[in-house]
């Protein structure tokens, strides 16, 4: 890809953005807020590498996580003031309000995605749908998206392994791995701050 006349091969946006998210799992096992900023910082490289590839659901669904990444980190700043009693806020709106946006775009991606000529489009569509379903249980501290991550590892695997994104390929089972481990953490500690 070429960026202000400097030739910057796709590998770089595969590893960087791969990266960013085990810094990011590395801070959501603990529950702290530095989750939300490795987590929305891969966004970037991972939607640039999905648009030049031409995978819609996979680069709406970046959008998606940034949606999910700006409101979950005001979600748990909110959390934590409400359970010191410094506030109250309409907790069922403000969880909606990402799955309004985060299934407007991923309707959008699913129209304009070619399904007859691209078999591969299905497992793409598998992914994207049970990712969305994964990180809104991850926005709400629910221990079972811990066990959808794993299916979406699974699946998005075989995807990057025909794509040949082999950073985002290896990465689905170290995040399956991290997955368990964070299932474990989070049905520990479910009675601790939400804040770390």
């Amino acid at each position: 890809m070429n960026f202000f006349g400097v030739d910057i091969p796709l590998w770089v946006f595969d590893w960087t953005g791969s990266a960013c998210v085990i810094f990011s799992l590395l801070f959501l096992f603990t529950k702290s807020i530095a989750y939300w900023h490795f987590s929305n910082a891969s966004l970037i490289p991972y939607f640039v590498l999905f648009m030049v590839g031409q995978q819609w659901m996979l680069a709406g669904l970046q959008v998606s996580y940034l949606i999910f990444g700006f409101h979950g980190l005001y979600l748990w700043i909110l959390e934590a003031r409400r359970d010191k009693g410094e506030i109250k806020f309409n907790e069922p709106a403000w969880y909606a309000v990402t799955w309004v946006a985060s299934i407007a775009i991923f309707a959008y991606t699913v129209l304009v995605t070619d399904f007859r000529s691209d078999p591969w489009n299905w497992v793409q569509f598998a992914a994207v749908s049970l990712a969305l379903i994964a990180n809104f249980g991850t926005t709400r501290k629910w221990a079972w998206s811990w066990g959808v991550w794993i299916v979406v590892n699974a699946v998005q695997a075989v995807y990057f392994w025909h794509l040949g994104l082999w950073a985002q390929f290896a990465l689905q089972f170290v995040l399956a791995g991290m997955s368990v481990y964070g299932y474990l953490e989070w049905t520990k500690k479910q009675s601790k701050p939400l804040l770390s």
